[in-house]
């Protein structure tokens, strides 16, 4: 049983087809059928599909005796799907490459949902393509999987049905089927996603959306336009049949009035004559379905009394207003900008508040060092009152407990202007002016094994983005950064020459691995997709000043085979790439470069492979096998540089090229004894403080002060990290995997 099947139905579209079919058949994901659905179509269709068939056994044609319409024609291929799950495709799209790679993944990653919503892009003829302006509603930040409740914003997507995979079990269980006529994704998309028990998001481009030049089948004048009537009064039957479902009315019939105002107002939808009918039956529908506490808008007073010149005279007029809005945006927008100026300045003259105390990141979602420290200001003090700065996609990572702040609102201003605490692992910006009596904690962003600071004078490459100036400025107005090391401590204080006090008091980042069981590995294992019996390796490089994006410096599946089947490769790009190490992910290669906690991959992973990355030092506290990559040392060194030399201090085996990487692992050095003995030694000097008391630690200092009482340190040999959740295998015989030649040992570079 194939784990998708992709369903197209095709009528009058034999110029597209063939890229469409293609799409599907060369997708990296080979677990597929595709059924496509020749809807009695009068061109080539019909033959273009039996030429697929008859090359890949894959494809699976049915042709319909006679045109049915896409709804129908899409109901006679759901009968014959046998996939775990079902997609739908327009036989003008196509999918993206490696989408269903990507599909599988994180269904994988979300414990099998009933509907996974992914994104997509409008392709114009031109050759643009524009990205789905609302795919800040598909991150996958947040707990998946979940339901609609959680994530009601889903329902401002469009309503298509070809943007989601759907578990074939609960289609059928559920009944649902698509109507005859236009608008046929309505009664389907509404009802599947209120019914579904489970949904998750995939944050990528999965379907390339294809705007024609003379536009769809949707744009064209018709009386089936009608049709729309229908297919509301479907999806309020459903409402009516579930009653369970009534607190969504109001959403629905907002979301109905706005879709018959919009069909009633596009140009050449309605034939000549008919505009009056259309809204005396939206009218009608307007007081069938009507439901306390629906919004109210301008458009909708116009259905709701079925004003047709009204509504054109008002079309007329907004016309002819838009286009002295659009020159007004601009001034409007400076307005606005300098009126919250002008009310950051004034919030600024008033009294601070002693109970307030604002976070932020670099990242945005609720992560690193600042999230750590909110937790822990929650806990520990109640009476101060916690506010995270997020933008709206990454609002549901912030507990409910802590306030939300959306940036460039009167409320951020006022926060920032007001609160005695501000805590960022980067910076608030330049039109933040620190006030007398704020306390700035800066908790950066882990232990600095690269060049940082004025460090990087002399490196143009890694400096070309970075004002020192305004770096130097903006540490002027540190009184706090924390340091989890001693290293770090000379480090900061050098490359930021200013006045702040160092709390070398540990990363709160790392309290996690300090308070973690063998329950949570196992949970975060399975959430993972990672096999019970697999070792698990994170490979984990930094980025490069000379690369534009993620560079995997080994072959990926090359070095898997070479280590044989129990072994798992997890792939993290590091965070400033945006887009992960490889699109070819599953089975023994899971990319994780979306999760947003590397602290949870950490755990998952049984050992890890970086080259520079602070990563090693975070790692190291779970004390488990680190095996440092070093394979463009001479490169790394020439454009950023490092603050010391990790080979000759290493936290484990340490290897220049590919060949020597695969040998530690089939060797059994990566987790010999020397290895650890090299571990105990990097523990000793990078984590003496993360014992899992960190945050409570620096939280107490800047509250209470150098009065504070603080929690003592446990030494690095008196801690009990959780292990990992899988024993090293046997090494392979090193006569099984020769080394190349002029090679050095790579038990020498232990």
């Amino acid at each position: 049983m194939p784990r998708f099947s992709v369903i197209v139905p095709a009528y009058k579209v034999q110029a597209y087809l063939a890229e469409c079919l293609t799409s599907v058949l060369e997708q990296s994901y080979p677990e597929l059928e595709l059924i496509a659905v020749d809807d009695c179509s009068p061109d080539a269709c019909g033959a273009l599909i039996d030429e697929f068939a008859a090359r890949d056994a894959r494809v699976r044609p049915l042709h319909l005796p006679e045109n049915a319409g896409l709804g129908p024609a899409r109901n006679a291929g759901l009968e014959q799907a046998r996939g775990d799950y079902v997609l739908f495709l327009d036989g003008d799209d196509t999918l993206a490459p490696d989408a269903l790679q990507d599909i599988a993944d994180r269904l994988a990653a979300t414990g099998g949902p009933d509907v996974l919503v992914f994104d997509y892009a409008r392709t114009y003829w031109t050759g643009r393509t524009v990205r789905n302006r609302l795919s800040g509603l598909l991150t996958e930040e947040g707990p998946a999987p979940f339901r609609l409740d959680d994530r009601p914003g889903l329902l401002s997507l469009l309503m298509v049905v070809w943007n989601k995979a759907y578990r074939r079990e609960f289609v059928e269980r559920e009944g649902f089927t698509f109507p005859p006529g236009y608008y046929e994704d309505t009664p389907w998309t509404f009802p599947v996603l209120l019914t579904a028990g489970t949904i998750a998001t995939l944050d990528r481009v999965c379907v390339h959306y294809r705007q024609r030049r003379q536009g769809s089948i949707l744009g064209s004048t018709s009386r089936r336009h009608f049709d729309v009537f229908d297919q509301y009064d479907r999806v309020f039957a459903h409402l009516d049949a579930h009653p369970g479902l009534d607190r969504w009315r109001p959403v629905l019939f907002g979301r109905m009035v706005d879709h018959l105002a919009t069909v009633f107002a596009r140009r050449g939808r309605l034939p000549r004559g008919s505009h009056g009918e259309f809204l005396r039956l939206a009218r009608d529908h307007y007081r069938r379905h009507r439901t306390p506490g629906a919004p109210l808008r301008p458009r909708h007073l116009l259905v709701r009394f079925g004003a047709h010149r009204t509504f054109r005279l008002l079309s007329l007029a907004s016309r002819l207003v838009h286009g002295t809005r659009r020159l007004a945006a601009g001034a409007g927008r400076r307005a606005a900008g300098v009126a919250l100026r002008a009310h950051y300045r004034l919030q600024s003259r008033l009294p601070l508040r002693d109970d307030r105390a604002v976070f932020a990141t670099a990242e945005g979602g609720y992560t690193c060092n600042p999230a750590a420290l909110e937790s822990a200001f929650r806990r520990l003090f109640p009476r101060i009152r916690t506010a995270w700065i997020a933008r709206p996609e990454h609002r549901h990572t912030v507990p409910a407990a802590t306030r939300r702040l959306r940036p460039g609102t009167a409320a951020y201003w006022t926060a920032l202007a007001r609160s005695r605490y501000l805590v960022h692992n980067a910076d608030f910006g330049p039109e933040v002016v620190k006030r007398r009596g704020q306390i700035l904690v800066q908790t950066r962003r882990g232990t600095p094994l690269k060049r940082m600071g004025l460090d990087l004078r002399d490196r143009p490459a890694a400096a070309r983005d970075t004002d020192l100036a305004r770096m130097l400025r903006s540490a002027d107005t540190w009184d706090y950064v924390v340091s989890g090391n001693r290293h770090s401590s000379l480090v900061w204080e050098r490359v930021f020459p200013s006045r702040f006090t160092t709390l070398e008091y540990g990363l709160p980042r790392n309290d996690v691995f300090a308070r973690a069981t063998s329950a949570d590995v196992t949970r975060l294992r399975e959430t993972l997709g990672i096999p019970a019996d697999a070792v698990a390796v994170l490979y984990a490089p930094t980025g490069r000043d000379y690369h534009r994006g993620p560079r995997p410096g080994l072959d990926l599946e090359r070095f898997l085979s070479r280590l044989g089947p129990r072994f798992v490769l997890l792939t993290r790009a590091h965070p400033a790439y945006g887009e992960p190490l490889t699109r070819a992910t599953g089975g023994r290669l899971i990319d994780v470069s979306g999760r947003t906690s590397v602290e949870s991959v950490c755990l998952a992973a049984d050992a890890l492979i970086t080259d520079f990355s602070s990563l090693m030092v975070d790692y190291a506290n779970l004390d488990r096998p680190i095996v440092v990559y070093a394979d463009d040392w001479e490169a790394y060194e020439a454009a950023r540089g490092t603050c010391f030399d990790v080979r000759s201090f290493p936290p484990g085996a340490v290897a220049h090229s590919e060949d020597e990487l695969i040998d530690i692992f089939t060797t059994g050095h990566w987790c010999g004894s020397r290895s650890a003995r090299l571990r105990a030694a990097f523990r000793e000097r990078f984590c003496p403080c993360d014992d899992g008391r960190a945050a409570e630690r620096i939280a107490r200092r800047v509250v209470l002060g150098e009065s504070a009482v603080l929690p003592s340190v446990i030494p690095p040999s008196g801690r009990h990290p959780v292990p990992s959740a899988t024993a090293p295998p046997t090494p392979v015989a090193p006569a099984a995997v020769p080394a190349p030649a002029g090679a050095v040992p790579a038990a020498g570079r232990l």
